[in-house]
C-alpha cells in the first residue's frame, strides 16, 4: 500500500494524528511534568485493547468505567487481553499474562507471597505481611479479592482481562493506587455451547478445560458450569530424597444461573471452587561468600557454619535445578466464593448490586534453612481470610449531556494467621560457634535450648470498610468532555498477636543459670509476646480527566488522579523503632495520553505519559539476622515517584494476520529513604574509611526492587485457507509472542547478589483447525529457546544466596472443540 492508495479522510485524520503527537509531546514537556527529568525522558506504555483480536474494524468494550464502553473511547491507560488472546497463548495464569504486558509484574515466591506491580508499584519484593494490603486491586466478574494469594488459581473460562493503570480509587476504590486488574468471565447464554480442551505436555503436563452452557427455562434462566484441571511435575529436583518440587496441580469450578424474569431485570448467581498443591519452595543455591565487600570475614558465615557441621553444600550450578533439603515443604491452598449480581435498568438509569462473601485457606510448609541438615524444620505461617463486600451502583444509561455512576460499598475482612518456627537436632551448632570463637555458647545450653523447640503465633487482622463515591463525564461537545469523580472511605482495622512457646526441651535438669541462659536463647529466637492494636482511617480519592477527539478515531486526555492506601498492622515480631501502626500512603498522579486508530481500525496505536508520586509509600522491611529468625515489619518511606511512557501497537492488514508491540520505560524510584537497612555485602559495623559500613544506607535516588525500567512485547499471528472438510473451512495458522525485560533488582536493600539479569522469552505454536471451531488441534512451546533466567534472587545476612528459577522450555499438543 502506497500513501496514494490511502483515502483522503485517512490522510487527513493521519495528519491530525502527527499534531496531535507534537501536542502530546508538548503537554509532557510542561514545566509541571518536566521537573527533574533527566536529559532522556524516561518512556513507559500504556496498551490500549487487544486490537488485533477483533476483526478488522471491529470494537473491544471494557467496563472500566463501570459502564460498557468502546475502549478506544475510554480516557485511561488499560490493556484488554481478550479470551482468544488466552486461547493463541495458552496462559492459563496471572503470571504467564504479565508477558502480553509490559507494565505488569508478578512476582510470586508462593501463592501467599505474591507481589504484583503496575509501573513499578503496588507491592514490593519483600514478602507479604497479612496487616499490609496490596496497591494493585484484584477483581473477578466485579468481586474484590483481599489476598493476593487469591488471584493465583487458573484464569478460567475468561470473556477478558482488563489491566488498568494508575490510581482507580474512585470506582474500584479500595487499595487501587497502582492499577486494578479487572477480570470479567464468560456470562451463562441462552444458546447452548459447549468449549472443551486437552492439554498434553512434557513434565507430566496435562490439561482439561471445558465450559457448557444453556438454557433452563426460554429467555428467561441459564447457566453455565466451567471446569479446569491442570497437572505439571516439578522442574527442579530435592537430591535428600530425589523428589521433584515446584511441581503444579489445580482444580477449579465455576458455576453461573442467569435469571432474567423481565426484560428490564436480571440476577446472576456464581459459585466457585478451587484448590491447587504445589510442592515448593525449594531453594536453589546460587551463590556463596564469606567476605563483605571491604574484605572483613563475615563472623559465622555460611561456609564456616556447614564447614563445623561436616555438610557439602552443593556446588554454584542453579540451572542444574537441584536443592538439597530434608524437611517438609509444600504450598496448598484452597479458594471458594459465592457472589450474586442484580442488574434492573429503570431507564434512564440502571441499578446494580453485587453481594460476595468469599474464603481463602492457605496451608504451607517449609525448609528454613536451604541445607539437608536439621536446623529449620518448620517455618511457616498459615491462614484463613474471609470476607465480605457488597456494592450498589446507580449508573445512567444512554448517551447524555452529563453520563454518571454513584454508588456505595462495604467490605469487611480477617486474615487469621497460625504461624511456626521450629528448630532441629543442627540448629544449635549451626547458630553458634563452639567455645574459643566469637560468639560462641555453651553448646549443652544451645542444644537444650533449640533442639526440639517451637514456637508458635497467632495473628488477626481485621478491617471494615465503608464508601460513598460519585463519577460524572460532562460531554460538552461531540469531541470534547470532562469526567470528575471523588471516593470517600472510612476505614477501622484492628488486630492482635500472640507469640507463644509450643514445644522445647524440659530444661529443668540444667542448673538455675544454664537455665536461664537458654531461655535466654528462645527469646532472642522466638520471644514470647501479645499485643493489640488499631487504627481508623479517613480518606479522599479522586479524578479529574479532559478528553478530546481530534478526529473520530484520535483521542488525547490529561488527568490527575489522587489514590489512598489505608493504613497497616505490624502483626508479628517487632524490633526496636518499629511501630504497630503503620501511616497510609498517599499518590498524586498525572497522565496524558492518546488513543488512535487508522485505515479503518485495521492500525491501532495507543500512548502514555505517567508522573506519580507518592508519600508514606508503604513497604515491607525485612531483617536477616546473623542468627535467629527473619524479621518481617511494614514500614512507611516518604517519598516514591514513578515516571515514564508506555505505547502499544496492534496492525491487522486483514484477517488472515495481524502484528502487535508494547513497552513501557519506568523509572520507579525512592526519593528520600536515608535510613534503609543496608545490603548483605556491607558490613554493618561502621568501619573507617567505608562509606557502605553501617547498619544503614541512603537508597534515595535508586530504583525499587522487582521493577526492570524497560519492557516490551512483540506478537504476530497469521493464518491460511487450506481446503475444505465436510463443508468447513480448514486453516493452517500459527502464533508468536516475544517477551523481553532489562535487569533488575529482587531485595529490598539493592543488594549486587539480588541483581537479575534481563531475559527473553519466546513463545509459538502452528496449528489445523476448522473455521466453525468443531476441531482446532496446535503444537506449542513455552520458552522455545530454552531460556536460562532467575525470577528472583535472595542473598541472606551470613553468605547464602538463593534463587527462583523460571520455568524451561515445555512442549505440548492442544486439542479443542466448540459447539
Amino acid at each position: 500500500m502506497t500513501y496514494n492508495d490511502v483515502s483522503k479522510s485517512d490522510r487527513l485524520a493521519f495528519r491530525r494524528f502527527l499534531l496531535s503527537g507534537a501536542f502530546l509531546g508538548a503537554l509532557t514537556a510542561t514545566p509541571g511534568l518536566a521537573a527533574e527529568q533527566p536529559t532522556v525522558a524516561p518512556v513507559a506504555v500504556a496498551a490500549a485493547a487487544d486490537a488485533a483480536d477483533a476483526e478488522a474494524g471491529g470494537e473491544i468494550f471494557v467496563t472500566a468505567r463501570r459502564r460498557e464502553e468502546d475502549a478506544q473511547d475510554v480516557p485511561i491507560a488499560l490493556s484488554v487481553v481478550s479470551a482468544d488472546s488466552l486461547e493463541k497463548t495458552g496462559n492459563f495464569t496471572l503470571g504467564q499474562v504479565q508477558q502480553l504486558v509490559p507494565s505488569l509484574q508478578v512476582f510470586s515466591f508462593n501463592p501467599r507471597n505474591t507481589n504484583v506491580n503496575i509501573r513499578g508499584l503496588g507491592s514490593n519484593v519483600a514478602l507479604t505481611n497479612d496487616g499490609l494490603e496490596n496497591g494493585v486491586g484484584f477483581y473477578v466478574d466485579n468481586v474484590y479479592y483481599g489476598r493476593p494469594g487469591q488471584s493465583q488459581f487458573d484464569l478460567v473460562d475468561l470473556q477478558q482481562i482488563e489491566v488498568l493503570r494508575g490510581p482507580q480509587g474512585t470506582l474500584f476504590g479500595k487499595n487501587t493506587t497502582a492499577g486494578a486488574i479487572n477480570i470479567t468471565t464468560r456470562e451463562p447464554s441462552f444458546d447452548p455451547d459447549f468449549f472443551g480442551e486437552v492439554t498434553l505436555g512434557t513434565y507430566g503436563y496435562h490439561q482439561v478445560r471445558a465450559s457448557v452452557s444453556a438454557p433452563l427455562v426460554a429467555d428467561k434462566v441459564a447457566f453455565r458450569l466451567s471446569v479446569a484441571d491442570t497437572h505439571r511435575d516439578g522442574f527442579l529436583t530435592n537430591l535428600h530424597d530425589g523428589s521433584k518440587a515446584q511441581d503444579y496441580d489445580n482444580f477449579s469450578v465455576r458455576g453461573q444461573l442467569l435469571v432474567k424474569p423481565t426484560d428490564t431485570l436480571s440476577v446472576k448467581i456464581i459459585g466457585d471452587y478451587s484448590h491447587q498443591k504445589q510442592h515448593f519452595a525449594l531453594n536453589i543455591p546460587v551463590n556463596y561468600f564469606s567476605t563483605y565487600d571491604n574484605g572483613v570475614t563475615i563472623a559465622n558465615n555460611f561456609l564456616a557454619r556447614v564447614g563445623r557441621a561436616g555438610y557439602t553444600p552443593l556446588p554454584v550450578d542453579p540451572f542444574a535445578r537441584n536443592g538439597d533439603s530434608d524437611g517438609h515443604y509444600q504450598a496448598f491452598m484452597k479458594g471458594y466464593g459465592v457472589s450474586s449480581q442484580v442488574d434492573w435498568d429503570l431507564g434512564p438509569a440502571a441499578l446494580t448490586s453485587i453481594t460476595a462473601y468469599r474464603w481463602w485457606d492457605w496451608d504451607p510448609a517449609n525448609d528454613g534453612d536451604s541445607t539437608g541438615l536439621p536446623v529449620i524444620t518448620k517455618a511457616q505461617q498459615a491462614n484463613r481470610q474471609r470476607q465480605f463486600s457488597q456494592e450498589i451502583r446507580l449508573a445512567s444509561t444512554g448517551s447524555n449531556t452529563i453520563d454518571y455512576v454513584v454508588g456505595a460499598y462495604y467490605f469487611w475482612q480477617i486474615v487469621r494467621g497460625y504461624g511456626a518456627s521450629a528448630y532441629g537436632s543442627a540448629a544449635a551448632n549451626w547458630n553458634f560457634p563452639p567455645p574459643g570463637v566469637a560468639g560462641a555458647t555453651d553448646p549443652v545450653i544451645a542444644n537444650a535450648a533449640l533442639n526440639g523447640f517451637e514456637a508458635r503465633s497467632t495473628s488477626t487482622p481485621e478491617t471494615k470498610s465503608y464508601a460513598l463515591f460519585g463519577q460524572a463525564t460532562w460531554n460538552i461537545s461531540d469531541s470534547l468532555s470532562f469526567t470528575g469523580g471523588l471516593r470517600y472511605t472510612h476505614e477501622k482495622k484492628n488486630g492482635a498477636y500472640d507469640q507463644y512457646w509450643y514445644a522445647g526441651n524440659d530444661l529443668s535438669g540444667l542448673t538455675a543459670a544454664q537455665a536461664t541462659a537458654a531461655r535466654a536463647i528462645r527469646t532472642r529466637f522466638n520471644p514470647v509476646t501479645s499485643y493489640t492494636v488499631g487504627l481508623t482511617d479517613n480518606s479522599v480519592s479522586g479524578l479529574a480527566t479532559l478528553s478530546w477527539k481530534v478526529t473520530q478515531d484520535v483521542l488525547l486526555y490529561g488527568s490527575y488522579s489522587r489514590g489512598n492506601k489505608s493504613g497497616g498492622l505490624n502483626l508479628t515480631v517487632l524490633p526496636a523503632g518499629a511501630t504497630a501502626e503503620v501511616e497510609p500512603e498517599t499518590v498524586d498522579s498525572f497522565e496524558v495520553g492518546l488513543k488512535s486508530q487508522f485505515f479503518d481500525k485495521k492500525l491501532t496505536f495507543n500512548a502514555a505519559g505517567f508522573w506519580t508520586e507518592v508519600s508514606d509509600y508503604q513497604t515491607a522491611i525485612t531483617v536477616i539476622p546473623a542468627s535467629g529468625p527473619v524479621i518481617q515489619y511494614i514500614s512507611n518511606i516518604p517519598k516514591v515517584r514513578s515516571r515514564g511512557l508506555e505505547a502499544d501497537l496492534s496492525y491487522a492488514p486483514s484477517k488472515w494476520i495481524s502484528f502487535s508491540a508494547s513497552g513501557s520505560y519506568i523509572e520507579t524510584t525512592y526519593r528520600n529513604y536515608t535510613n534503609a537497612p543496608n545490603a548483605q555485602e556491607h558490613n554493618p559495623v561502621v568501619t573507617p574509611g567505608d562509606p557502605t559500613s553501617g547498619p544503614t544506607q541512603d537508597l534515595s535516588g535508586v530504583q525499587l526492587g522487582g521493577v526492570p525500567k524497560f519492557t516490551y512485547t512483540l506478537g504476530v499471528d497469521v493464518a491460511q485457507p487450506l481446503t475444505e472438510w465436510e463443508g468447513r473451512g480448514v486453516e493452517i495458522y500459527g502464533h508468536a509472542d516475544f517477551s523481553h525485560r532489562t535487569g533488575f533488582n529482587t531485595s529490598s536493600t539493592n543488594s549486587r547478589y539480588a541483581d537479575v539479569p534481563g531475559y527473553g522469552l519466546l513463545n509459538a505454536r502452528i496449528g489445523l483447525r476448522v473455521d466453525d471451531g468443531l476441531w482446532d488441534v496446535s503444537l506449542w512451546a513455552r520458552n522455545l529457546t530454552d531460556k536460562n533466567y532467575f525470577q528472583a534472587l535472595s542473598p541472606g545476612a551470613f553468605g547464602l544466596v538463593t534463587g527462583t528459577i523460571g520455568d524451561p522450555r515445555t512442549i505440548g499438543v492442544t486439542l479443542r472443540t466448540k459447539l
